[in-house]
């Protein structure tokens, strides 16, 4: 029950709107209370009010008319209407125009005080519900997968014409890192489908003897340990999407069960013989090339090419550098939000190491060190010294060859001093503003060149 909810009474009889009234303030709801439709426009337009307890047959705007009037407005607000025995049947009709539910006169407080309690939590639950899938179809949506990239592009482009073919089976192939689940969720999300029907399972982190059962579910008694029935994957994915990761670390035995599945579209519980319905896309990812696995006998032949109706390869990182410089600031906004503190950003310096590193790990590396340098440092940009990166060009000196200066001092201004700063200011422009690379220039230490 939310207590601070506000409630709208819409109610012509003065003893009736009382009663109501004082039922819900003991309650410790707030109420406005009016004796028509038309005033009750006038204060849902003014004031913000969680739930409408209407009368139904009311001279002017009735309650019929007002319901329409706020669902037009409000299509998820909690609506009750209150009826006579002589009207319950335009009860029922306004239940099929959008009221949430009737309350029958002469009033009950218990049943008042249950059914308010009850409509205001459900309403609750589904805004949080549509908070959750909104702030999920930011996350997984599309528009995070631009890319400055011509071959993900190429790749963006055919996963979105994709979208509207529910039943296409679709294979992702790429290097571990590359962001396969990312793009399947991207997938799902266009599709329109609820964000907890993206049932993602990975076949090589499972043990064999395991992964039926979990895949497709069990019937108690199915096997030693069997001790209840038990929902698998494929159950938890209706209407949405089975994502089978590594999907070319499945065992061949399993291949077989799973080749049923996507070419009759139906599974079977392990132990049972009655066929459930597959009603939900199956996207399979794997950093496989299973052309050569079916060659060498790892893979079904069969079963490789009901799976690779529509096949999508995503490039590695390295191949598409073009797209780091985003994907960092992406990644950036992300520990800012999750963090809570003041990141700067990267130094030049930074990325043009991030640029020239070869990402074995691709885009999951390029997230995992960008995590730990915004830990490590406290409002400064990030160095390449917070990278860790091993490989690459960030520790090389950028000066080769001799070093020949000349510094050229009015007599007045010449000093020890004056010649260490100029000295100073060229490890900082050869370095690119960067003053731990300028103190590694100089052969000195950091907490010295300061």
């Amino acid at each position: 029950m939310n207590p601070s909810a506000h409630i709208l009474v819409v109610e012509d009889k003065q003893s009736f709107r009382f009663m109501i009234q004082n039922y819900l303030e003991a309650a410790g709801f707030k109420t406005t209370c009016v004796t028509d439709g038309t005033e009750a426009l006038a204060i849902l337009a003014a004031s913000e009010v969680d739930m409408v307890i209407s009368d139904l047959v009311m001279p002017g705007m009735d309650g019929m008319a007002l319901l329409q009037e706020v669902r037009s407005r409000f299509p998820t607000m909690p609506f009750l209407i209150l009826t006579a025995h002589g009207t319950i049947d335009n009860a029922v009709a306004t239940m099929k125009q959008g009221a949430t539910d009737y309350l029958l006169k002469p009033i009950r407080r218990d049943e008042l005080i249950l059914l308010v309690s009850q409509h205001l939590e459900n309403a609750s639950l589904r805004y949080n519900h549509d908070l959750m899938a909104a702030e999920l179809h930011g996350r997984f949506g599309f528009q995070n997968m631009n890319s400055m990239a011509p071959a993900m592009g190429d790749v963006l482009t055919a996963a979105r014409q994709v979208v509207d073919s529910p039943g296409t089976t679709v294979a992702i192939y790429g290097e571990s890192g590359v962001g396969k689940e990312v793009l399947a969720r991207a997938i799902h999300t266009a599709s329109g489908c609820s964000p907890a029907t993206f049932v993602a399972i990975n076949c090589a982190a499972i043990p064999e003897t395991l992964l039926e059962s979990e895949l497709f579910g069990h019937v108690k008694g199915a096997f030693t340990g069997a001790d209840r029935d038990r929902k698998g994957k494929c159950w938890r994915a209706r209407w949405g999407t089975l994502f089978l990761d590594e999907i070319g670390d499945m065992p061949l035995l399993l291949q077989a069960k799973l080749l049923r599945l996507v070419e009759d579209r139906v599974f079977e519980k392990v132990g049972s013989d009655a066929s459930e319905p597959a009603d939900f896309r199956v996207i399979v990812a794997t950093h496989h090339n299973l052309e050569e696995d079916v060659l060498h006998g790892g893979f079904r032949s069969d079963l490789f090419h009901r799976l690779n109706v529509f096949p999508l390869t995503i490039p590695p990182l390295r191949q598409r550098r073009e797209d780091i410089p985003q994907l960092a600031e992406q990644f950036m906004s992300d520990f800012r939000r999750h963090q809570g503190k003041s990141l700067p950003g990267l130094s030049k310096t930074a990325l043009e190491c991030l640029m020239a590193h070869d990402w074995p790990g691709n885009v999951r590396e390029l997230r995992n060190r960008l995590e730990y340098a915004t830990i490590i440092t406290n409002g400064e940009l990030i160095q390449p010294e917070h990278l860790r990166l091993q490989h690459g060009s960030c520790q090389e000196s950028p000066i080769s060859g001799r070093i020949t200066f000349c510094f050229d001092f009015d007599p007045d201004q010449f000093s020890y001093n004056a010649v260490i700063q100029r000295l100073q200011d060229w490890a900082m422009e050869k370095s690119n503003d960067n003053k731990s690379a300028a103190a590694r220039l100089l052969k000195t230490s950091r907490k010295l060149f300061y």
